[in-house]
């Protein structure tokens, strides 16, 4: 009997961790997080790109499917991002 409820507890204490799966524009945001408030120049050699527009689409695509983890400033020159 104490026995099961060994086998039992220890069953409970030993659960998999689920994973947690990111897509490429969330590594993206992490990196800008980490740099804070800079310009896709600086935020596309930081992920290892040679030419500042590398990011490009990837900036579109967190525009449309993450809006609020994104700040963009459109009055500065060049334009500078934001991780929120």
């Amino acid at each position: 009997m104490a026995l099961e409820k060994l086998k039992v507890s220890m069953e409970v204490l030993i659960k998999p961790k689920k994973k947690v799966f990111r897509t490429y524009e969330l590594i993206c945001l992490e990196k800008l997080k980490e740099l804070g408030i800079c310009t896709a120049a600086r935020w596309s050699a930081a992920m290892g790109y040679n030419h500042r527009s590398s990011l490009a689409k990837i900036i579109k695509r967190i525009e449309k499917k993450y809006p609020d983890k994104l700040k963009i400033y459109y009055d500065r020159s060049p334009r500078q991002y934001e991780a929120l």
